[in-house]
Parts: C-alpha cells; structure tokens; sequence
C-alpha cells in the first residue's frame, strides 16, 4: 500500500507514527486485491489529535475521521471504521456495481464470507414492538422528552400513524402516515 501521511498544526509524523499506520492499515488492505493508495492526515488540537484516513478505490472512497485524546487510539479507531464500512458495503458493492470495470475485481473473495455478510446487511440489530397509544401532538412530545429518544411513534386522535421526531436545529418534526 502507498501510504501518504502528513501532519498538520504544527504536528510531526515521526517514523513509528508512519509504522504504526502502516502495520494497522495491512487489515484494510488484505481485502483488496491491487494496491491501494492511501492519504492520512493528522492535526492536533489543545486536547484532541484528528485522524483523517481516505482510500481512494475504483468508482468509489472510503474514509474515515476520528478524534481522540491519544493519538494511536485515533489510528485504531479509524481503521477499525474503515474496515467496517468495508464489511458492510462490499456486498452491496459488488453485486450492484459489478458491471463497471474494475471494480468487481477490486475485492479479495477469500477474505469475507458473504453469507455473514448478508446476514449482517439483513438483520437488524435490536428488533423491538410496541404498542401504539392515541395521544395528542403535546402528549407525544412530552412523552419523547420523559423517555429521551429523538423519535416517537404514536396514533393521533384521527387514528392516524404518526412519527414525531427530533430535527437537527433542535425543532420537532412530524411525519402524518393516511
């Protein structure tokens, strides 16, 4: 694998940093079949070190961004993200976007079982049921509020499914199913 590392605010990549990249990001590379190429930034803040790793593929990116107090915590945490967006896009990868060339030869076939795959991409990770109350619109949000999720399903008093959420300017949303 090329490996660019650069340090930025005054942060210097030392040769046990650009080691230490190199050994942890061998994980990422094992899946691909041609050399990679890939750009680590690293930048230090008062108490935070960013560690900013992007790999270029065929048609695609992957990247990673992760703030840590320790920077090797940084480096692990980001590889581990990639190999998980890895893991979790190279099905879908592969049997969506096999007819461009190049990229259906990109990937190992050894190295992952898409049988677990499937079932990761399939699955849900918690399976819950509940049941629906009539409440008002002020109720609902009350309701939200005292559990703290960001989104609450009720029914409104027209019997109507409803989804009151949380936006990111902090305003509620509602979404009104028919």
């Amino acid at each position: 694998m090329k490996l660019d590392v650069r340090g930025k605010n005054g942060f210097e990549i030392t040769d046990a940093i650009r080691m230490y990249f190199e050994k942890k990001l061998k994980k990422v590379e094992k899946v691909f079949s041609e050399e990679l190429e890939a750009f680590a930034v690293c930048k230090i803040y008062k108490e935070l070190t960013k560690v900013e790793i992007t790999i270029p593929i065929k048609f695609i990116t992957i990247r990673a961004e992760v703030e840590d107090k320790d920077l090797y915590a940084a480096i692990d945490k980001a590889v581990d993200k990639l190999e998980a967006q890895i893991r979790k896009n190279k099905h879908k990868m592969n049997r969506s976007l096999q007819e461009k060339s190049g990229l259906k030869d990109a990937f190992r076939n050894d190295e992952l079982d898409f049988s677990q795959l499937e079932k990761e991409l399939i699955s849900p990770v918690k399976r819950k049921r509940i049941e629906l109350d009539i409440l008002s619109l002020d109720e609902a949000i009350t309701q939200m509020e005292l559990l703290g999720h960001d989104f609450f399903i009720f029914y409104n008093e027209d019997k109507e499914v409803c989804v009151l959420y949380l936006r990111d300017d902090g305003k509620y949303g509602l979404i009104e199913t028919y």
